[in-house]
């Protein structure tokens, strides 16, 4: 069901509108005409639902479910346990989180409440089966929103005893947790488990292996309290299907972790877009990069459950989209893969933190108000390119992102403290595939690489013997591999490995790290080609290895400072397959033409031939989306697309 066409729709609170009948009557007219087929719904109504402790008011939310019903509007129904009412802070102050500096929170904001709590779970689980028995088998409940945008931690004395249970578990001994942190350091070596507190700032935050292990437990008790929801819905639903709502660049929790537990993977995207410091096509492709993390954590079409049909209020600058940029970003999505495009919100809100967000209905509540047509147009091309939904992507190249890998880096004090940027790392390869039409998805150490004929590895800093051993039979069974510089440093638990690096994989790679020295801001180092399809020259940058070649052909040496004639880029031939590395950060102009060397007649491009600049081409199963982010039209073999527009392939067949 949640795959059979591409739903288009919003998040809907009706519960702010309860006093004005006569706008929930307009509200599913105003659906209707913008193509609306699905909206999110209640998801921060605990206190409409709940005014009172055991005191129940459900009558609205069956009013509005029967009249989106009868309007053909299904419904995505949401737990509300991302903000929960004053009435239960009060009562039982449990709930309510405690800071890393042991301070308790007070109530408001959202998502400040303990995930440990007995007395919240239990909570939950009322007001979640209250619903589900409600409305659990109506036939426009297809989905259930679980909570909202998960993320945070707290350091109660509940979450200190869950985290020492969560420890012992992995690490059964109390001298096993100690060698893995290395605790001899300063002499901070642990008696037993119950000496042991979340990392504070006045207390223990040096310990690497801890901080790392706290991050690891929060991603795991949001997990947990998730799957405590879709349980207890699935106590009384017991085939409900479930979702969350992911965040951008999200550090907090893995996210592969938690896609395993739900039916559907969806996200919250809120480009900057219309920069002045950024051209469209890099806005683009940043989205577009979160939009193939989304689809590789389930490895399935996922939902836009959230974006904006015109601007945000809590970014720094309430950019408007410009005329067809809410088109362009909307099909951006389902040629990522996504087959549902919604929006935060349906209707403007009054009053309050996000009342000058924008909306498909704005406080004027005109139809003609330009929002609100852009959105209908968008409704209508959904509908008429809705054979696209359910398609999946094709395995072409894969980057490898792993949390806890970049936890750990990120904390490891050094090589380079003012920022290591992981993120920039990635998108320079990524930005480079996605130019030449070359399909991209994210993978982390419990993937299967088969059938990937193309895996990078950025700043693979943590490498644990089984994921070094899955990459040495994936090159040696013919895969192409791309490893950075620091790579392969450390184990699990963030001990440095010992002997050559990048640890296990000198062989494979034909190249081993001797030293790495640290640049500063917009410091660089030449490097020049001495292989072929290699750029004559380009600026290494961030950090710069000293290798020495172990049987691997230079392609790229450095040509300046004391690694002077060290390789900067090679390539080694192991088993069937090819590793290269890449011993700095080139400037971004590296990594286009170094990519079309180690694709060409290993992939297959998204369009045959060269396009114009901006235009970017993506494959969806057996569809091809030619989009231009630029500000210019352009011409693809005959074809005008104009700025922001999308022309859309069906095999052969123009359908857009």
């Amino acid at each position: 069901m949640i795959h059979d066409i591409l739903w288009h729709g919003a998040d809907y609170n009706p519960d702010q509108w309860l006093e004005r009948p006569d706008i929930l009557e307009k509200d599913v007219e105003l659906m209707k005409k913008a193509g609306v087929s699905v909206v999110s719904l209640g998801i921060f109504a605990w206190a409409t639902l709940e005014p009172e402790e055991g005191k129940y008011n459900l009558d609205w939310m069956e009013e509005t479910i029967e009249r989106l019903h009868a309007a053909g509007v299904k419904v995505d129904l949401a737990t509300p346990s991302g903000a929960r009412p004053a009435w239960m802070a009060r009562k039982y102050p449990e709930v309510l989180r405690v800071n890393a500096d042991r301070t308790k929170q007070l109530f408001g904001g959202r998502h400040n409440h303990c995930y440990t709590s007995p007395v919240y779970r239990e909570k939950v689980k009322q007001m979640d089966q209250l619903l589900a028995r409600r409305f659990g088998r109506h036939p426009s409940v297809i989905l259930w929103h679980i909570s909202n945008e998960f993320g945070g931690d707290c350091h109660c004395e509940l979450c200190q005893e869950a985290f020492r249970g969560w420890l012992q578990k992995k690490y059964g001994t109390i001298a096993a947790l100690n060698r893995a942190w290395n605790t001899k350091f300063w002499s901070h070596e642990y008696p037993d488990f119950s000496y042991v507190e979340s990392p504070c700032p006045h207390g223990e935050n040096e310990l690497h292996g801890l901080k790392l292990d706290w991050k690891r437990f929060v991603s795991h008790q949001t997990t947990d309290f998730m799957k405590w929801e879709r349980d207890c819905i699935r106590e009384i639903v017991p085939d409900a299907k479930v979702c969350v709502n992911m965040m951008n660049r999200f550090d907090g929790i893995d996210y592969f972790d938690m896609a395993r537990e739900i039916d559907l993977a969806s996200w919250d995207a809120y480009p900057l877009w219309h920069r002045p410091d950024q051209t469209l096509e890099e806005v683009a492709l940043d989205t577009a990069m979160m939009h193939d993390l989304m689809y590789s954590v389930k490895g399935k079409p996922f939902w836009l459950m959230e974006n904006t049909p015109s601007f945000t209020n809590w970014q720094p600058m309430s950019k408007v989209k410009k005329p067809g940029m809410n088109i362009f970003s909307g099909l951006q999505a389902v040629a990522h893969g996504s087959d549902g495009v919604l929006y935060f919100q349906f209707r403007q809100s009054r009053g309050s933190s996000e009342k000058f967000h924008g909306a498909i209905v704005s406080h004027d509540c005109r139809e003609d108000n330009r929002t609100f047509v852009e959105t209908a147009q968008l409704g209508k091309i959904l509908r008429q390119i809705s054979s696209v939904a359910g398609e999946h992507k094709e395995k072409q190249a894969a980057i490898i992102h792993d949390w806890s890998s970049k936890w750990a880096m990120e904390d490891s004090q050094g090589p380079r403290n003012c920022g290591l940027g992981y993120w920039e790392e990635v998108m320079r390869h990524y930005n480079a595939l996605s130019r030449l039409g070359i399909g991209v998805d994210f993978v982390n150490g419990d993937s299967d690489l088969s059938g990937y004929k193309l895996v990078i590895a950025p700043m693979l800093y943590m490498l644990p013997e089984a994921f070094a051993a899955k990459l040495r039979a994936y090159v040696q069974a013919g895969g192409t591999l791309v490893m950075t510089y620091w790579s392969g440093v450390a184990d699990e638990t963030d001990l440095v490995w010992l002997g050559d690096a990048p640890h296990g994989l000198v062989d494979v790679l034909g190249v081993r790290r001797c030293e790495i020295d640290g640049m500063y801001d917009g410091e660089t180092r030449r490097c020049i080609a001495v292989g072929r399809g290699m750029p004559a020259s380009a600026q290494g940058s961030v950090l710069c290895e000293v290798a020495a070649l172990e049987g691997a052909s230079p392609l790229m040496i450095y040509n300046e400072d004391f690694f002077i004639g060290s390789p900067a880029v090679s390539v080694n031939s192991f088993g069937k397959g090819k590793a290269y590395y890449l011993a700095t950060r080139f400037e971004e102009g590296f990594y286009k033409p170094f990519y079309k060397t180690v694709t060409d007649g290993l992939l297959t491009p998204a369009w045959a031939g060269e396009l114009p600049e901006g235009v970017l081409a993506v494959r969806r199963g057996r569809f091809t989306f030619l989009q231009n982010a630029s500000e210019k039209p352009a011409e693809v073999d005959g074809v005008e697309i104009m700025p922001y527009g999308t022309v859309i392939y069906d095999g052969k067949k123009r359908i857009l």
